[in-house]
């Protein structure tokens, strides 16, 4: 049995992968006393020892040479409250700094105020895969919100979402 060759559709495509929810992140840093960030959906663990994340970005990123020039960024896991917060990095241009409270992580990178968990790295690794790039970051601090009540921002099917059930 051969499996015939046959083009994807990139609508096709982003359609089916949208059936897989994700959480919701910023990433920024801070370079030249301008803060820098873009929403990012695709984020994930790589290594416990070192302690590694990862998260894709298109090759054509405008925030993105920025932050390779800084260095270092923060991963800034989004709360169900902050909508308005991923729409806005979401865009481009100057105003997504716009009314958005931060403070600077040890690293010198924005955390944004409200997020769940935040991971302040530095760049360990960039990888070119079709027209994005993978970013490897060696984590050198991180926070983890106590609050219970609050919930990831998710994403799935082209719209947010939230947890309909507690997994505890």
């Amino acid at each position: 049995m051969s499996l015939a060759s046959t083009a994807i559709e990139p609508s096709r495509f982003r359609e089916a992968l949208g059936h897989y929810a994700s959480g919701v992140t910023v990433i920024t840093s801070h370079i030249d006393d301008e803060p820098v960030g873009f929403t990012c959906q695709s984020f994930h663990s790589v290594s416990m020892n070192p302690p590694l994340v990862s998260f894709n970005v298109m090759a054509s990123s405008y925030s993105y040479p920025k932050i390779r020039q800084a260095g270092r960024f923060v991963v800034n896991i989004l709360s169900n409250a902050q909508v308005r917060i991923s729409n806005q990095f979401a865009q481009r241009g100057a105003a997504k700094w716009h009314d958005v409270e931060w403070r600077p992580s040890p690293l010198g990178n924005p955390i944004i105020a409200g997020c769940l968990h935040w991971f302040d790295c530095e760049i360990h690794a960039e990888h070119p895969a079709g027209d994005h790039l993978i970013v490897i970051g060696e984590v050198k601090s991180l926070h983890r919100q106590e609050a219970i009540a609050t919930h990831p921002l998710l994403y799935f099917k082209g719209k947010y979402c939230n947890l309909g059930v507690s997994a505890e």
